[in-house]
């Protein structure tokens, strides 16, 4: 089961919360179907690497490049009505692919999905902001428990309904299906009244005003040495492993014999997102010790990143071996997401928070972007072996994770302190 009892029992008690969980599940199902309908596609007319790689790297340049902004957007306008306005948009937008009929569209195709990453965006920081504004600080580390298990739930069914969609009924029906989704989760927040203190600092012309409440944001971090830190703790895993889940785990499900290249995709999606699913709520388990969670964000970087490495060397093995081992790469990631997220949660005041998100989203976006770039144009213009290009893209995240285990500006401030 996804969920025990004991959460359950949080979500009943917790209606506003339960309408807030609600609405981002069935957007991000819809989500998925989206993406499956489009990795289809680019293979399907263009045959390009490449442009696999282009895809991921464009949605995440836009949705890093506009965190800053929609940092400041988040802290000074209703988080709801940023999060509705994600979601009304995107549906319109999500329809427009029914219109993609060769590879001369793939240019805008890729164009429109990174401005649906950019929407993306707004709902992803300010849902982040929101969060501690609806459930207690002593069940944020629950919450953001439920909130991860069930964004790989959705990517579980989404993945996999999507790519059974696309073998059965086409990539127009996904799309279709994509675009109610959105309009159902905005419907579903409609209703909601989400608390927000905003800093009266923020008031007056947001253009003229910009750069100085981001440079707050910015202040922020700098101020807090661990807050510092924390913000480079999902990209220490992006830094190597947006390629290897954006470009070789997709390739290689397009590869699997006795498989459709959709089904396949949906098939290590679906790995994937039960990875993601059971990583927070193990962590929520084996985990207690808040002091101890700086140091083990970066260990479990270095977890996932082993696991992968025999992922690369269980592609020509039985099926099932790769699964598990997806699952188990994908879980140490989880872990280390929800507890960087409850930390920033829990260290971060109202008022800035939704400008620290979006910096956190910010060093992720571009360290993922990087990394399909890369991992694209290796395998497009230097044939690449997939398998070998995952176990090149671990070794550099076992270091990645090493690295940010070691670097620790939080304590060297104690101990100069304690020198003082």
């Amino acid at each position: 089961m996804i969920l025990s009892s004991g959460y359950i029992s949080f979500i009943r008690r917790n209606p506003a919360f339960r309408r807030f969980w609600f609405a981002a599940v069935i957007s991000w199902i819809g989500e998925w179907f989206n993406t499956i309908a489009l990795f289809f596609l680019i293979l399907e007319y263009s045959g390009s690497e490449f442009l696999l790689g282009a895809l991921f790297s464009v949605r995440m340049a836009l949705f890093a490049i506009s965190q800053p902004i929609i940092g400041v957007l988040a802290d000074r306008i209703n988080r709801k009505k940023l999060m509705i306005f994600s979601n009304v948009v995107q549906i319109g937008l999500a329809l427009s692919f029914i219109l993609v009929d060769g590879e001369e569209d793939m240019w805008w195709l890729i164009a429109i999905s990174g401005i649906m990453m950019l929407l993306h965006g707004f709902y992803v920081t300010a849902e982040r902001a929101a969060l501690p504004n609806i459930v207690d600080e002593g069940d944020l580390l629950t919450a953001n428990a439920i909130d991860s298990a069930s964004w790989s739930a959705s990517l579980c069914i989404g993945a996999m309904l999507g790519g059974i969609v696309v073998s059965n009924w086409g990539t127009d029906v996904a799309f279709v299906l994509d675009s109610m989704t959105f309009l159902v989760g905005a419907l579903v927040l409609l209703p909601m009244k989400i608390p927000q203190t905003i800093d009266e600092n923020l008031k007056g012309p947001i253009f003229s005003t910009a750069f100085q409440d981001i440079k707050t944001g910015w202040d922020r971090i700098r101020s807090d040495p661990r807050l510092l830190r924390l913000v480079f703790a999902k990209s220490a895993w992006n830094l190597a492993g947006a390629g290897l889940a954006g470009v070789f785990l997709v390739l290689a499900g397009g590869n699997l014999d006795g498989y459709g290249a959709a089904f396949g995709f949906g098939l290590f999606f679906f790995a994937r997102g039960i990875g993601t699913g059971v990583g927070p709520l193990a962590a929520r388990v084996l985990f207690k010790d808040q002091t101890k969670w700086p140091a083990l964000i970066g260990l479990l970087v270095s977890l996932s990143g082993i696991f992968y490495f025999f992922v690369g060397l269980s592609l020509t093995m039985a099926l099932p071996v790769t699964i598990a081992l997806i699952i188990l790469a994908h879980a140490a990631s989880g872990a280390n997401w929800i507890l960087s997220t409850v930390l920033t949660q829990m260290w971060v005041e109202d008022e800035v928070r939704g400008r620290v998100f979006s910096m956190d989203m910010l060093v992720l976006g571009a360290s993922a972007a990087i990394s399909t770039t890369v991992a694209g144009f290796l395998v497009e213009n230097y044939n690449l072996a997939l398998d070998k290009g995952m176990m090149m893209f671990s070794l550099v995240m076992i270091f990645s994770g090493l690295v940010f285990t070691f670097w620790r500006p939080d304590l060297k401030q104690v101990i100069d302190t304690g020198k003082s």
